[in-house]
């Protein structure tokens, strides 16, 4: 799924699953959303009992609210989820209740969350496409983006190394995360950008997940690429009794998109043959369709990049 939220390539992406500790990703978001990560936590005993993978709490310690989060998204420990919960909201069931509302806020269908940790849990599930949704909206955050990139860390004198193996082994992996329960299978979410264009891949029970994400990237940048439609296109429009014969109109700042590099699409220009001073920068000049096999893929104002004023009569 690239950044504007286009899928390139999906199978079964609507599909509730269980999703193991890929959960930990909206743990990580409403934690770095509700607390100040130098937050102090102290660890309890029942945060060392959690079963499954750790980071290892010893009961009575101070961790800062950041100390945890490195132990929840590089070694993946349910310890730290439960710790971040109950700091966070008072208690799991209220923290599980922020998930939630986070989920239906971001719109995520298929999602609904039962426990901070992702430990199988009857109605706990998610789909691939409510994962990658959540990863992208995860990625606006920099302090995520520093967490999720971190490949180790130390802690209380134990070193914590990040379990997503995309991070060394994958040109351009930016973040992602992990997970595993017998029932869930492997289950993978991971961030990569080349060429400046950012994308997420999610798979759920899948055995060969490491190979997967790479080959999927790897086919992905060689078919489609990132376009700055603002840098790349310009138009004359012809200006009647204006300062000025002709003004350019552009598609508006910040207007790219992702396309295939096969040269496939085609685009649509709808302006004025020409216009009446005066014209004024910024103004709506006309409309960009861009088509793919006879199908609309998105349409793009365009503006008018100068003003024209009226010229002077003599």
């Amino acid at each position: 799924m690239c950044a504007d939220g286009t899928t390139l390539v999906e199978k079964n992406a609507d599909k509730r699953c269980l999703i193991a500790s890929t959960t930990k990703l909206m743990t990580a978001l409403v934690c770095l959303e509700n607390t100040d990560p130098d937050d102090t936590v102290i660890a309890q005993k029942r945060h060392c009992e959690v079963e499954g993978s750790s980071m290892y709490l010893s009961a009575g310690e101070a961790y800062t609210v950041r100390e945890l989060l490195l132990g929840l998204l590089l070694a993946s420990g349910n310890d730290a989820a439960l710790a971040l919960a109950e700091h966070t909201a008072g208690s799991e069931q209220a923290f599980v209740g922020l998930m939630n509302q986070k989920a239906s806020a971001l719109g995520l269908a298929n999602t609904h969350f039962e426990n901070p940790h992702g430990l199988d849990a009857e109605g706990h599930c998610s789909s691939a496409r409510d994962l990658a949704q959540l990863m992208l909206y995860c990625m606006e955050n920099p302090a995520f983006c520093a967490l999720t990139a971190t490949r180790a860390a130390e802690v209380k004198g134990l070193t914590l190394l990040n379990h997503n193996r995309l991070l060394s082994c994958c040109p351009g992996c930016i973040g992602g995360k992990t997970g595993y329960t017998n029932a869930a299978g492997r289950c993978l979410v991971s961030a990569c950008e080349r060429g400046g264009l950012l994308l997420v891949c999610v798979t759920l029970s899948d055995p060969d997940d490491w190979d997967d994400h790479m080959r999927l990237y790897d086919w992905a940048y060689a078919h489609y690429a990132l376009h700055d439609l603002r840098e790349e296109l310009m138009f004359d429009v012809l200006v009647i009794t204006g300062s000025r014969e002709a003004v350019h109109a552009v598609p508006p700042p910040g207007a790219r998109v992702v396309l295939p590099r096969d040269g496939s699409v085609e685009y649509r220009v709808e302006l004025p043959r020409f216009v009446f001073a005066p014209v004024k920068a910024g103004d709506t000049a006309g409309l960009l369709t861009l088509h793919r096999d006879g199908k609309e893929l998105c349409s793009i104002p365009l503006l008018y990049l100068e003003s024209a004023v009226q010229a002077e009569r003599y």
